[in-house]
């Protein structure tokens, strides 16, 4: 509760930080907040108590919570050096930056559904701002038209969702809606789980799993580059954290029908992502395809909630928020030395930067899922979980899937090693180079070392 006051705090002081001309003091009292609140948040552990009936501060949403933490202080970083020809925009795109924290913190934390919805409407609507922000680029303009079109349509369903459940239910409380179907056994309405589903498919778009999906290609391509980066890794991880914290709540499994269209949306997902990624040209689309395959990946623990793998979701989205952002802090001053955001703007880079060549390289490994990086002992955990839940055949597209995508990684590797260099020079700031090693070396911390998460609850 106090870690999404204080963020909200945060975010009124950017607001009013331009009007008082404090913008030279705008990130690092930021990044100072930010580091304050990952504290206070890591303090409510055990805490276990809900508030008002709307919020629940449970182990759960600090873990999920401190993560979604921790990957804004590394955008702050990031953000402080890629805005720096625009400082007059900065308090604006900083403060629309933490109410979009403060939205995936709600989506964590809910305790009621009005509470869902206003998080993930806080988070979607300062999203569809920041996909256009580029106001004199047309992709820019584009991106965050269609995310703004498609999102508002899934809006309505979710709120229709929500209509249907309070409709059967009689309660927006997620405990007391977990009870209806106990209390009816035999007499449970079908517009009970009509609505459970339309929730469910509302939030499987915010996380770009098929057949859902189709919205993130163009918008992270058309998207900022350092946003495209915030969408890739918060944006995902609060979907799928709010997602299976309805899914176990409501003990969706015990409904085979639904399950079945989750195992779909899965195996769509793994197959989509993965087979539309072998032919990008583009980094961002590249990166959107293979967040959609990851997407497919975390879908398997979904599917496996009925035994709890809360600890397997937080690492894996750990393991891959690292590995993402630390491919775009090479790659956002790749793109401004080139003018390209597209695979061959790495030609050469292998030779002129080896050190960051052979960074990104890793990188790129530790999101195709290959050993020592955190990703793939997350894949290892996932195709576990899943086959001690008795999803054999999706595990085995999963794998299948998993060693396909190893190609278009390996794309960008032969791309800074095995083609002609560009005579453009690259140089990355402090900040770039902060960013790049520290989530380089928790990614292979975690690799080596998972107990710290994945024995957290």
């Amino acid at each position: 509760m106090n870690t999404l006051i204080y963020t909200s705090v945060l975010g009124f002081f950017c607001m009013v930080a331009e009007i008082l001309n404090f913008r030279k003091f705008i990130v690092p009292v930021l990044v100072l907040g930010l580091a304050l609140i990952f504290g206070l948040n890591m303090q409510d552990w055990n805490l276990n108590k809900t508030f008002y009936g709307m919020l629940r501060v449970d182990n759960f949403s600090v873990a999920f919570g401190g993560l979604a933490i921790f990957i804004t202080l590394l955008v702050f970083i990031l953000s402080s050096e890629y805005y720096a020809q625009e400082e007059h925009h900065l308090s604006d795109y900083m403060a629309i930056l933490t109410f979009i924290l403060a939205g995936a913190l709600m989506m964590f934390s809910y305790s009621n559904l009005t509470m869902l919805f206003l998080g993930i409407e806080t988070l979607s609507i300062a999203l569809y701002v920041m996909a256009g922000s580029k106001r004199f680029n047309i992709l820019s303009n584009e991106a965050g038209f269609k995310y703004f079109l498609m999102g508002s349509f899934v809006s309505c369903f979710l709120l229709f969702g929500i209509a249907l459940v309070f409709g059967t239910a009689g309660s927006f409380d997620i405990q007391k809606i977990a009870q209806y179907p106990i209390l009816h056994q035999g007499h449970v309405s079908p517009l009970y789980y009509t609505g459970i589903a339309l929730i469910i498919f509302a939030m499987l778009f915010k996380a770009s799993v098929a057949p859902f999906h189709f919205w993130a290609p163009d918008v992270y391509e058309g998207s900022p580059a350092l946003i495209t980066a915030y969408m890739s890794t918060l944006v995902k991880v609060a979907a799928f954290g709010a997602l299976y914290k309805l899914v176990t709540a409501v003990f969706i499994y015990s409904n085979q029908q639904i399950e079945l269209i989750l195992n779909i949306c899965a195996i769509l997902t793994l197959v989509v992502g993965n087979l539309m990624a072998l032919s990008q040209t583009n980094f961002k689309r590249l990166l959107a395809y293979s967040g959609i395959s990851h997407a497919g990946y975390l879908m398997l623990i979904i599917l496996s909630s009925r035994t709890q793998p809360a600890a397997i979701l937080l690492y894996y989205s750990l393991g891959y928020a690292l590995s993402t952002l630390a491919a775009f802090a090479i790659a956002l001053p790749v793109f401004k030395a080139t003018g390209s955001e597209n695979i061959d703007a790495f030609n050469g880079l292998g030779s002129k930067k080896p050190v960051l060549a052979a960074a990104l390289s890793v990188a790129m490994l530790g999101l195709a899922g290959i050993p020592p990086m955190a990703g793939f002992l997350g894949k290892y955990f996932i195709f576990t979980e899943a086959l001690q839940n008795g999803f054999f055949y999706t595990t085995l597209i999963a794998i299948i899937t998993s060693i396909v995508g190893v190609y278009y990684y390996f794309k960008v590797i032969l791309a800074m090693y095995g083609q002609p260099t560009n005579d453009i020079k690259v140089e990355t700031s402090f900040n770039y180079n902060l960013v790049l090693w520290v989530c380089l070396a928790l990614s292979l911390a975690l690799g080596i070392y998972p107990g710290p998460v994945i024995n957290l609850f």
